[in-house]
């Protein structure tokens, strides 16, 4: 017994001194390594595993001497890093407010389908059945190719404006809407073979806002698709920027490859000046569809400050390995 509890307790020390190694790390954005971003997204998991070590190690230890309290130090600070990150999410206040019927003209809701349908996915009819039930007035599909292009064909009949992109590298983008659009681009903000998508989009009432598609490439190392290995990620700065830039209301929405409390996606709220829907909500994990435990919140919807949230939904999984996000907004006058 007595054996048992040295094994755990030295197997606990070590986890724990690993754990707040890596949580001080994390908070070192300009490392020259690409794990080291990766590091930034498992916020929730580290903050529990520093609770349970914390628990285990008070019920274990035995001997409270100098190196016992500098480890007990050390999940301390993990607890106090990972949930003041991870607090405002929960129970912080609503960066987006809510809706308020009465301050709002019906022409002026509308709502928003975002999903990365992972390109290798065959499960298109699972997916079909999700934009029917929702039946949003806007949906941003990623990871499409030609494949995905033909079985989302059929959506046209309910959605006469259309934006498609297809590729074959992870980054083709479409766009379907039942409202107007207008000015409607593609654009290469620093891969030039991943786009994203601006368009206008006019509302019942007759009020527009810009809506921004897009979907940066990940973080890590791929010999197939594109990726950001070794380079600063500025595409998600330059859409911060053609916000500020545009004197319309504005809506970023998509796969960020990035979780929504990165200094990169902080940075990018704050040169456009727009709010995160998930603050003060919850995180609303968006990926791994195929984990239930490494999950963290990287489809989002980032709005300026005309806007007031209805509703705000995680939808079921269909074969990728990233959930739906459905959110149902207000352009407040």
């Amino acid at each position: 017994m007595k054996t048992g509890r040295h094994i755990l307790l030295y197997v606990l020390i070590i986890l724990s001194t690993v754990l707040a190694l890596i949580s001080s790390l994390s908070l070192i954005y300009d490392l020259p390594f690409w794990y080291s971003k990766i590091m930034d997204f498992p916020r929730l998991q580290y903050l529990v595993l520093g609770i349970v070590f914390l628990i285990l190690f008070i019920l274990v230890n035995r001997k409270w001497n100098f190196p016992s309290v500098l480890l007990l130090l050390g999940l301390l600070s993990v607890i106090l890093i990972q949930g003041s990150l991870i607090y405002p999410y929960l129970l912080g206040e609503r960066s987006v407010p809510d809706h308020q019927e009465e301050l709002t003209e019906k022409e002026n809701i509308f709502d928003v389908l975002i999903a990365n349908v992972l390109i290798t996915n065959r499960e298109s009819e699972a997916f079909l059945k999700i934009v029917e039930q929702r039946d949003p007035d806007i949906l941003l599909a990623m990871e499409v190719n030609d494949w995905w292009t033909k079985e989302l064909e059929v959506l046209k009949v309910r959605y006469p404006y259309s934006l498609e992109y297809p590729l074959d590298n992870a980054y083709g983008i479409a766009l379907y809407s039942k409202l107007p659009l207008k000015n409607e681009q593609f654009k290469f903000l620093k891969h030039e073979d991943v786009p994203s998508i601006h368009a206008e989009v006019q509302l019942l009432s007759g009020d527009h806002f810009t809506f921004y598609g897009v979907h940066p490439v990940a973080p890590v190392p791929s010999s197939k698709y594109p990726d950001n290995v070794g380079e600063e990620e500025i595409a998600l700065l330059k859409i911060g920027e053609l916000v500020a830039e545009n004197p319309l209301p504005a809506i970023v929405a998509g796969d960020f490859n990035d979780v929504s409390w990165s200094n990169t996606s902080r940075m990018f709220g704050k040169s456009g000046n727009l709010k995160n829907v998930r603050i003060g909500r919850g995180l609303y994990n968006s990926y791994d569809a195929n984990s239930l435990i490494m999950r963290w919140p990287l489809d989002h919807f980032f709005v300026s400050r005309e806007f007031a949230l209805v509703e705000l939904e995680r939808l079921p999984k269909f074969g990728s390995d990233h959930f739906p996000m459905y959110a149902r907004f207000a352009l407040r006058p």
